[in-house]
C-alpha cells in the first residue's frame, strides 16, 4: 500500500503548474546557505529545515517532477508507517484498508504533488504515532529514543504540525510517563526554537483573515480533500474509534477470564495454573490478541479521535488569543487519522471485513472522483502560469508589470518565448528577506514611451480594477493607460491579465471666433 499510495500522488506531479507556495520554495532552495538563512530570519523561518533540504535536492534539477517527487515519497512512507500502526493497534486488515483509504483521498493527491513541506509534515506524524505504539508496547531506550527522533521531525517538518502531538498525552500511564515526558520534551525543543521565530515574523501571513467557529463544518472536506468522502469517512472514523474503545472491554475480560480460569485449575490441584495463563499470554508479557496493557484500547481510541480533531480546534484557538494562522493546508497531518479510524471501523465488521472495505475504498474513490480529476489539472493549484503566458500576445516595444512582485519568479520559470520588457525590475536577484523583486518606485516614469502594457496580478477582474487592493494596476491607469482586454483563469484566487493601451490625448476644443457683423452708416 505505500507504492499504491505514493504512487497516486505521484501521478499528479507533472500535471498542475506550479503555484506561488511551490515557486517561493524554489527562490528560497535557490540561494546561497547564507542567503537562505538572511531569508529565514525575515520571513518562512519555520521552513528553515526544509528548505534546506530542498537546497541541495535541486542540484539535481528543477523539472516540475523532481521538485515534487519528495513529497510524493513522504506519502508512501507515511502510508508504510499507517498500515503497520493499524495491525499493531487491531488488525493487517485494519492497516491494509486504513492505508488504502489514504491514498485515495484526493488530499494526498494534492499535497504528494505539491513542493512543499505538507506530505512531510503527515509522514512525521504518522511515525511519531506508530514510534509511540512501540514504545508503549515494549518500553526500551532505544524505542524511547526513536520516538524523540520522530517527534523532532514533527517540529521540524511544519510548525503547526505539532497540534497532533497532543493526543500523544491520552497514552501516558504511570508506567512510562516519565519517559515519555523526557522524550517528548527533547523531541519538542525544535518547536519551541521555530515556534518563538514564527511569532516573530507573523506579519509573514497577516494576508489570513480571521475564522470562527464555522470553519469546523468544512473540516471534513479539509481532511479529505472532498466533501462526499469526507463526510462518509468522517462518519465512519468515528465508529472506528467506538470499535477501539469497546474492544478494551472485551479484551480486558478475557484477560480476567484466563487468569481465572488458571487460577481455579491451580487451586484444584491441576497443574500450577501455568498452562491456562500460556494460553492467553502473548509476546512480551502481553496476551494473545490483545494490548499489553489494559485499557490501551480506549487511551489508542481518545488518541486517534485527538488526532483527528485536536489540531483544528487549537489552530483556531492560536488563531483567536494570538494571530489569525487558519488555513487548510496546515491541517493536512489529520488526514492519516481519519484513514486509520475508518480502516479500524471496516476492519471490525462481523462478517466479510475485507468485502466492507472493498467497498468503502470504492464508495470512498466515486465520491472523490472529480476532486482527483480537478488537482490532476493544468490550474489544479489555481495559479495557472501557462494560461497567462498563452494570453499575453507580446508586440515589440511592449511592457509588462506584475501586481505582485513575485509573481515573475513564475513567469520567468515557465516562459519560452520573448516576453514583454519588464520595466519595473532594477535585478535579477529576489530581495534578501522575502520572494519579491527590487522595482522601480515611478511607474509612470518606466512606462515613459509605451504605448502598450500587460499588467498581470493574483486574484479576480474586481481586485486589480475596483478600488486599491492592486496598487500597480492604479499606477498604470494613473500613467495614462487605460484597459482594453481584461481575462481570468476562471477559479479562485487565479491569476488576471490584463492588456493596457495609453489613452488618446485629447485635444483641447476650439472655442468658435465670431465674424464681426458689418452694418451700414445710416446717414
Amino acid at each position: 500500500m505505500a507504492l499504491v499510495a505514493g504512487a497516486v500522488a505521484f501521478s499528479g506531479t507533472g500535471a498542475a503548474t506550479l503555484n506561488g507556495d511551490e515557486l517561493a520554495t524554489i527562490s528560497a532552495a535557490s540561494r546561497s546557505l547564507a542567503g537562505l538563512w538572511e531569508l529565514a530570519r525575515n520571513i518562512d523561518g519555520h521552513f528553515l529545515p526544509y528548505y534546506l533540504f530542498m537546497h541541495f535536492w535541486i542540484k539535481a534539477g528543477m523539472a516540475e517532477l523532481w521538485l515534487r517527487l519528495p513529497s510524493a515519497v513522504a506519502i508512501g512512507v507515511a502510508a508504510w508507517f499507517l498500515a503497520d500502526l493499524g495491525r499493531r493497534l487491531h488488525s493487517v486488515r485494519a492497516g491494509v484498508i486504513g492505508a488504502a483509504l489514504f491514498a485515495i483521498l484526493p488530499s494526498v493527491s494534492y499535497y504528494g504533488a505539491f513542493a512543499r513541506s505538507y506530505a512531510f509534515a503527515a509522514a512525521a506524524v504518522v511515525f511519531s504515532f506508530w514510534a509511540l505504539r512501540r514504545a508503549v508496547e515494549r518500553p526500551s531506550g532505544r524505542r524511547w529514543v526513536t520516538y524523540g527522533v520522530a517527534v523532532a521531525l514533527v517540529c521540524c517538518t511544519h510548525l503547526f504540525a505539532v497540534l497532533a502531538l497532543p493526543a500523544h498525552l491520552a497514552l501516558a500511564r504511570r508506567g512510562v510517563l516519565v519517559r515519555m515526558a523526557v522524550a517528548l520534551g527533547i523531541g519538542g525543543l525544535p518547536a519551541v526554537v521555530l515556534g518563538l521565530v514564527g511569532f516573530g515574523e507573523r506579519h509573514a501571513i497577516s494576508w489570513i483573515p480571521q475564522r470562527g467557529p464555522e470553519v469546523w463544518l468544512k473540516f471534513p472536506k479539509m481532511a479529505a480533500g472532498s466533501t462526499g468522502a469526507g463526510v462518509l469517512l468522517f462518519a465512519v472514523a468515528l465508529a472506528g474509534a467506538v470499535v477501539l474503545w469497546k474492544s478494551t472491554a472485551g479484551r480486558d475480560q478475557v484477560r480476567e477470564d484466563g487468569i481465572r480460569s488458571a487460577g481455579a485449575r491451580q487451586a484444584w490441584g491441576q497443574g500450577d495454573g501455568s498452562a491456562g495463563a500460556e494460553r492467553v499470554r502473548g509476546e512480551g508479557g502481553g496476551f494473545a490478541g490483545l494490548d499489553p496493557v489494559a485499557g490501551e484500547g480506549g487511551r489508542w481510541a481518545v488518541a486517534g479521535v485527538g488526532w483527528l480533531v485536536l489540531p483544528p480546534l487549537l489552530l483556531l484557538a492560536v488563531s483567536q488569543l494570538v494571530t489569525p494562522a487558519y488555513v487548510d493546508r496546515y491541517l493536512f497531518v489529520t488526514a492519516p487519522a481519519l484513514a486509520l479510524l475508518a480502516g479500524v471501523a471496516v476492519a471490525g465488521v462481523p462478517r466479510f471485513p475485507v468485502s466492507a472495505g472493498m467497498a468503502l475504498v470504492l464508495v470512498g474513490g466515486v465520491l472523490a472522483a472529480s476532486e482527483h480529476v480537478t488537482v490532476r489539472e493544468e490550474n489544479g493549484r489555481f495559479e495557472n502560469i501557462p494560461w497567462a503566458l498563452r494570453v499575453v500576445k507580446a508586440e515589440p516595444e511592449d511592457a509588462i508589470v506584475y501586481g505582485q512582485s513575485q509573481l515573475r519568479a513564475g513567469f520567468d520559470y515557465y516562459a519560452d518565448a520573448a516576453m514583454p520588457d519588464d520595466v519595473l525590475k532594477t535585478g535579477d536577484v529576489p530581495d534578501a528577506d522575502g520572494f519579491g523583486y527590487p522595482e522601480r518606485s515611478e511607474v509612470a516614469a518606466a512606462l515613459k514611451g509605451r504605448d502598450r502594457v500587460w499588467v498581470v496580478w493574483r486574484g479576480t477582474k474586481q481586485a486589480g480594477l475596483q478600488g486599491n487592493s492592486v496598487p500597480r494596476v492604479a499606477q498604470v491607469r494613473q500613467a495614462g493607460f487605460e484597459p482594453v482586454s481584461v481575462k481570468h483563469s476562471a477559479d479562485l484566487p487565479g491569476l488576471t491579465v490584463a492588456l493596457f493601451e495609453r489613452k488618446p490625448e485629447r485635444k483641447p476644443a476650439r472655442t468658435p471666433t465670431r465674424t464681426p457683423t458689418r452694418t451700414s452708416a445710416r446717414k
